[in-house]
Parts: structure tokens; sequence; C-alpha cells
């Protein structure tokens, strides 16, 4: 019969080397670090310790971790603004740090990125009335983290050109 592995315990020493290696790999944010030096068998003190010279090191940086995490996010996921900031306030981000990765949104490029999700799912979407057709793909665009004001717009420019066509 299977038996997961018993947790490995490290030397403070074993860990920091461990650790280093994990936030060199990607960016990391503070709680993640340190639910892992917990995982390591590491008592509070001494992980607190090793975050601290890790940030001194700047291995450790939630700024640069924020900024990362909104241009990956925003660039590949396609999130919008909203849902943006509640994932990385459900991660324990300070406000200073999520209004510095905020910024790594291009506001013209954003309207543009909500424009072309609108038409991906117009396309796809199979519903037939209009009025549930639209409130499907606005509570699709909301879910991606867009704002109401510019899902409204969006759809309004979207329902203008289909006029124009239809002409």
């Amino acid at each position: 019969m299977f038996k997961p592995a018993a947790p490995k315990f490290y030397t403070p020493t074993e860990a920091l080397r461990k650790i280093a290696e994990f936030c060199a790999y990607q960016e990391r944010y503070q709680k993640e670090v340190e639910a892992k030096l917990r995982s390591y068998g590491l008592n509070e003190d001494e992980a607190g310790e090793i975050i601290i010279r890790l940030s001194r090191e700047k291995l450790l940086d939630e700024e640069r971790f924020a900024q990362a995490y909104v241009r990956g996010h925003y660039s590949q996921k396609k999130w919008g603004r909203r849902r943006i900031m509640q994932e990385l306030k459900q991660k324990g981000i300070s406000d200073y740090c999520m209004k510095s990765g905020m910024k790594e949104i291009d506001g013209d490029q954003y309207y543009q990125n909500l424009v072309d999700l609108l038409e991906k799912k117009d396309r796809q979407e199979k519903e037939r009335h209009p009025g549930k057709r639209r409130q499907k793909i606005q509570v699709y665009l909301m879910g991606k983290g867009y704002e109401q004001d510019l899902i409204k717009m969006a759809l309004d420019d979207l329902g203008k050109e289909s006029e124009d066509e239809d002409e």
C-alpha cells in the first residue's frame, strides 16, 4: 500500500539554500515563502530571519512579484483589473505593491483585450435571444475581472457594429 512520504525537516542553513532556489526559480510572495518554510519544520523566528535575508538579497520582493503577476495574468489569461486586484489581495500583497503592479497594464491595450474577449465569446455563444446572449457575455467578462462600465461600452460598440453590418 502507498504511504505518503513523511515531511522532511531541514536545518535553517539547509532551508535557506532550498528556499533560495525556490525563490530564484520564479517570483514569490512572502506568505508563500513562509508556508514553505513552515513545511520545512522551521519555527517562526528562524523563518522570519530567512525571509529578512531573502529580502535583503533581493530574492524575495513583493513589488516585483506583483508586477510579474499582473503582467502574466493580464497578457496570458486576459484577466481584468478587478480580478487581478482580488487575487493579489487574497495573497496578502500590500496596497502599495498592488498599485505598483497595476501600472503594468496599458490602458489602450486593456480595452482592446476586453473587445477581443467579447468578440470571441460572442462567436462561441449559442444563446440566440439577444437579451440573454448579452447577459451571458456580460457575466463572462465580469468573471474575467473587467469593469461593468467598460463591458457596457464594449457591448454597445459591438451592437453598433452589427447594426452597421446589417444595413
